[in-house]
């Protein structure tokens, strides 16, 4: 009886470790775009802002400041932010948004395998869509920070109910606008490199407007009297574009392979559709150099048969990509099947971010960030995430646990620099910040759960 229980012990233990070893193995690999990456948790996010110029924020669109700390202000009853609690994990977005529901289209993994050159891909779309609250509002899906901000624009005196951006306002993002990693995270990981900020406008209402209820249930159609639904693809934010960490560059020039291509109806998990030899190093990739980022359009499927490196910039394959003017040419004004339809022919898209690069510029050079229209009130939806088809996304870069986003607008085009404007001068040499809008993100955390 005795060795029966011994026998029987060992069996337990054996049993044991296989279930917790499939258990490590399961946890790791469903956090992640690329095979080992961890999520990284938000522990705190703030917003502040310093204006004199007519611009102010609010997260319940009735208490309006020149200085606002998204997070720990108070929303409005209805709200459905979500700031990642659970922990910040890959997603991908070329900036659609769905008029139903009034949210950006975000896709994450639903599968990743390696392959002999790269992985291959396949993604979902997040439930942002589909699933309603008690008040029939739709709820976000987790792994992203998602928030509701009203803006309040009080130049000049007509309001513009069409949506028509050539009757609005030209705003720029402050050139101290940054994304880093925290002074208690770890350096050289690259995890600030992959980091998105994407800013959708829902809709506006003149901005005199007093009713809460109004402001704050703005969507994208359906709207009380009064309100002018938006809808506007998002303009998305790419910080450090041209930066790329050495290990980063180092995990891609190992993984990558060039693709063959003939291979655009065979499986890419066989080794015969990569090269080897000579002609299989994929395109350079140099700290101090921007590349592209092929974002997800829609799900992808396995008969897609998409790798994660697909471009002509990495491995040279490009029936999976194709330019955003051709994307958005294809979709625009189509709904229902015909859009689905229309994007069933693109994959992978060649998003044009706004740049560290633009954010930089000088004087004239210098790009519009976004435009708001005068005497109004906006209701704007922001997104943070990780962009799982960065080239910098990679496994371990989840190793640098905690960033810090920073951002801003500004009416004024040009700073002082550019027009050799001399202070000394000045009748008001002692006010600060007279002309710049100023949204400070900081101390958004994140920590690495492994």
């Amino acid at each position: 009886m005795s060795k029966q229980n011994k026998k029987h012990n060992k069996k337990l233990k054996r049993l044991l470790i296989i279930c917790l070893l499939c258990a490590i193995i399961l946890t790791v690999s469903t956090y992640a775009w690329f095979i080992g990456m961890k999520t990284v948790n938000v522990s705190s996010f703030d917003v502040d802002i310093a204006t004199t110029e007519g611009l102010f924020l609010s997260m319940d669109g009735q208490n309006w400041s020149y200085q606002l700390d998204a997070k720990n202000a108070t929303p409005y009853a209805k709200h459905t932010n979500t700031w990642a609690e659970n922990g910040l994990i890959p997603m991908s977005s070329v900036g659609d948004m769905d008029a139903t529901s009034s949210t950006m289209k975000l896709y994450e993994k639903a599968s990743l395998t390696a392959t002999k050159g790269g992985y291959r891909l396949l993604a979902s779309r997040i439930h942002n869509y589909d699933n309603q609250d008690t008040n029939s509002n739709y709820i976000e899906g987790n792994g992203y920070v998602a928030f509701d901000l009203f803006i309040k624009n009080l130049s000049g005196t007509e309001y513009y109910a069409t949506n028509e951006p050539l009757n609005e306002e030209a705003i720029y993002l402050t050139t101290n606008s940054a994304v880093t990693v925290a002074q208690d995270g770890e350096q050289n990981t690259g995890i600030e490199n992959s980091v998105r900020v994407a800013f959708t406008q829902i809709g506006r209402i003149k901005a005199d407007t007093e009713d809460i209820d109004t402001i704050t249930g703005m969507k994208c159609g359906n709207n009380a009297t009064g309100v002018t639904g938006i809808c506007r693809d998002a303009q998305i934010w790419e910080p450090n574009d041209k930066a790329h960490v050495s290990n980063a560059i180092s995990w891609y020039n190992t993984a990558c392979l060039t693709r063959k291509a003939s291979t655009a109806g065979d499986t890419i998990s066989d080794a015969s559709a990569y090269n080897t030899g000579e002609g299989s190093t994929c395109g350079t990739v140099a700290n101090g150099t921007a590349y592209p980022t092929f974002a997800v359009a829609r799900a992808i499927a396995v008969s897609d048969n998409v790798d994660v490196y697909d471009g002509a910039n990495y491995n040279s394959y490009e029936t999976d990509t194709a330019a955003y003017a051709d994307y958005k040419t294809a979709i625009d004004g189509k709904t229902g099947d015909a859009l689905a339809t229309a994007q069933n022919s693109f994959r992978l898209v060649n998003y044009p971010y706004f740049t560290d690069t633009m954010k930089d510029k000088t004087g004239m050079e210098r790009p519009t960030f976004m435009t708001l229209a005068p005497n109004s009130i906006t209701k704007v939806r922001v997104y943070i995430y990780i962009e799982g088809q960065d080239i910098d996304n990679y496994d371990f870069a989840s190793l640098g646990k905690k960033i810090s986003v920073n951002f801003g607008f500004t009416k004024e085009r040009f700073t002082e620099t550019d027009v050799s404007y001399d202070s000394a001068n000045s009748p008001s040499t002692n006010i600060t910040n007279v002309n710049e809008t100023h949204v400070q993100n900081s101390n958004y955390s994140s920590n690495n759960n492994g």
